[in-house]
């Protein structure tokens, strides 16, 4: 569960919601500091127990670089409401809010996409899928298919105890011990609670449900014609660093490793993450504005 270290939006950063045909969803949007942006915009996906607030620390310096930036909570997290229908939390669906989100975000343009862990997975998603032309596409500590390890064991919790015990059992049970232990302070507890409960627990037993059976789509991402960059913490402790550096080498793509960081560099190296973001989605609309 990434854990932002503050809630504080900083400058040039607001609560905002993104009205679309399907319905609304709610965001952090970022501008720069003139309020015109003279780059193509980003998208950003958290992963399955995250939300927008994820992207919290990296927002403003991505934006700095003259872009809007835009993070969500998926349909079903957080703040975007989401019915109590499995199928509304699979790939293909979650993929097609994406390409929906991206349209109503930049109509005109074409937008960079940043899928954080299972979001990374529905990015892949909506760029195989084909109805979107995206800028670019970041891969930030994601994996070629299902998820492994210790946070494989907390997907199989999330499916095995949700239906039965709901999701405050989960919280008070298994999450709420760990931050606390981790010294987490109280009012990021606090608000860790809070944004637990407010997912639709049918979603996060789909969404749990996906990602220990998702397939292997990396050959077919490879055939897609956008670049691409898998971004990582050099102790990333869902998909480990060596699968991820070789999904990389399969899909031709950028590899960087943030040093110091796990599963969530956007939190643990905001300024590194951010740098990292800004020369890869500057390098992508160079190449691409020299074959126009």
């Amino acid at each position: 569960m990434s854990t932002p270290r503050f809630l504080t939006l900083p400058p040039g950063v607001r609560q905002q919601r993104i009205h679309t045909a399907i319905g609304d969803f709610a965001a952090l949007e970022a501008l720069p500091v003139s309020g015109v942006p003279e780059r193509w915009p980003a998208l950003l996906i958290p992963g399955l127990t995250g939300s927008k607030e994820d992207f919290i620390a990296v927002l403003q310096t991505l934006a700095q670089s003259g872009r809007r930036v835009v993070a969500i909570d998926m349909r079903g997290q957080h703040e975007t409401p989401g019915p109590d229908d499995p199928a509304a939390y699979t790939f293909a669906a979650l993929g097609n809010d994406i390409d929906v989100l991206a349209h109503a975000i930049a109509p005109r343009e074409p937008l960079h996409l940043v899928g954080h862990s299972f979001g990374g997975l529905v990015a892949r998603e909506a760029v195989i899928d084909g109805r979107t032309k995206f800028a670019s596409c970041t891969l930030l500590s994601s994996g070629p298919g299902a998820i492994v390890g210790p946070r494989r064991q907390a997907a199989e919790t999330m499916v095995r105890e949700i239906p039965d015990h709901g999701v405050e059992y989960l919280w008070t049970n298994h999450l709420e011990p760990k931050v606390v232990t981790a010294g987490v302070p109280d009012q990021i507890v606090t608000f860790l609670r809070k944004r637990l409960l407010s997912n639709s627990a049918v979603g996060m037993v789909a969404m749990a449900q996906a990602i220990l059976s998702a397939p292997d789509r990396t050959a077919e991402l490879a055939q897609m014609t956008l670049p691409l960059l898998v971004l990582l913490g050099e102790h990333d402790d869902g998909w480990p660093p060596q699968d991820q550096a070789e999904m990389a080498r399969r899909l031709s793509a950028e590899c960087v490793v943030v040093p110091g960081a796990a599963h969530s560099p956007a939190v643990e190296a905001p300024e590194t993450t951010a740098a990292a973001l800004t020369r890869f989605w500057n390098a992508a609309e160079t190449r691409s504005r020299l074959t126009l």
